[in-house]
């Protein structure tokens, strides 16, 4: 019941994306949290049919759900390069405010480094999207990882969504 709680949640957050000023943020954001929110019903489907209350096609229902959920994630991974984009624009343009910051005369590494320390909320997101990505794809098939490199990446896009509950500065918004 909580996952359909959930979905119901997620639907109507999606009501309030759709005025964010940004038109790539609104439609990536909005879209996302529609897909998620299907998702999260498939699965909730699913469930029902795997605990036995209801037959249903379980082998039907899981590709369903795992289709959401890779929707829902693309389109996360599209605002998140969309967000890394306008970021790098804005510091090679020298909009970002900090004079020592030129993206010519600054070695990879210390970018890199200065990226990740200016904008944890976008590489927090990144990463988690980057390995949740991959998750789905190989339940659909697309994809052929190990159930334990599976694993490990569900271990890390859990550390990177509870990295963002812990620091609020590590949450992208609107999210």
């Amino acid at each position: 019941m909580l996952r359909l709680g959930r979905c119901a949640d997620v639907l109507y957050s999606s009501l309030a994306s759709i005025h964010y000023p940004d038109v790539t943020v609104r439609i990536t954001t909005t879209l996302s949290k529609i897909s998620m929110a299907f998702f999260l019903l498939a699965d909730h489907i699913l469930w029902i049919g795997r605990s036995g209350l209801c037959a249903v096609n379980t082998n039907k229902w899981s590709r369903v759900s795992n289709k959401y959920w890779l929707y829902g994630l693309i389109l996360n991974l599209i605002r998140d390069l969309y967000e890394i984009n306008r970021i790098l624009k804005a510091r090679s343009s020298g909009l970002c405010g900090d004079p020592q910051f030129a993206l010519a005369k600054t070695p990879i590494k210390e970018t890199v480094a200065m990226f990740c320390r200016d904008h944890k909320d976008v590489v927090v997101d990144t990463v988690k999207n980057a390995c949740d990505v991959l998750i789905p794809l190989t339940a659909l098939g697309h994809l052929n990882l190990s159930p334990g490199f599976v694993g490990l990446l569900g271990a890390i896009s859990s550390i990177a969504g509870i990295m963002s509950i812990i620091d609020p500065v590590a949450k992208l918004t609107p999210s």
